[in-house]
Formats: structure tokens, C-alpha cells, sequence
């Protein structure tokens, strides 16, 4: 019984060892996914930039929690010009 405990403890070990090595690349992927919304949002350098350092293990994570408990973004939006109004 001991060895089935102690063959059972190592082996979630090795798993939870993989998926936390894991963990930065699916940040990556995510970020890297998003690229095209950001550079859609911010434009071709904010955008670009913005992914970079959201892509950056670490970096990242603390970009985003800045930004969120600042409840805005580092690097702001183009700004789009509101279309004239039409005469009724």
C-alpha cells in the first residue's frame, strides 16, 4: 500500500512540475492569438508592442494586473474621429 502512495505522489508531482513549466507558454500563445485585435485596437506599433510584453513570462503578468487595478491600459487606443452627424 505504501509503495502503490508513494508511486501516486510521484507521479502528480511530475505532472504538476510539466504543467507549471507549461504554464508561461500558454500565456504566450494566448497573447499571440490576440495580436490582431490589439493591432486592430492600438495600431500597428502600440498593438505590436502591447503583445510583446504581454507575450514576456512574467512581464506580462504584471503588466495586466497593473492595468487593472489602474482600470486602464498602458499603451491607449487609436483614436477614431466620431462621424459627422446627419441632418434629419
Amino acid at each position: 500500500m505504501a509503495v502503490t502512495r508513494q508511486i501516486s505522489q510521484y507521479a502528480r508531482g511530475r505532472v504538476i512540475r510539466r504543467l507549471s513549466r507549461s504554464v508561461p507558454w500558454i500565456g504566450a500563445v494566448v497573447a499571440l492569438a490576440a495580436i490582431g485585435s490589439a493591432v486592430r485596437r492600438k495600431g500597428l506599433f502600440g498593438g505590436a508592442l502591447d503583445t510583446a510584453l504581454d507575450v514576456i513570462p512574467g512581464v506580462g503578468a504584471v503588466k495586466n494586473a497593473c492595468e487593472a487595478i489602474r482600470g486602464r491600459d498602458f499603451i491607449k487606443d487609436k483614436r477614431v474621429p466620431f462621424p459627422a452627424p446627419r441632418d434629419a
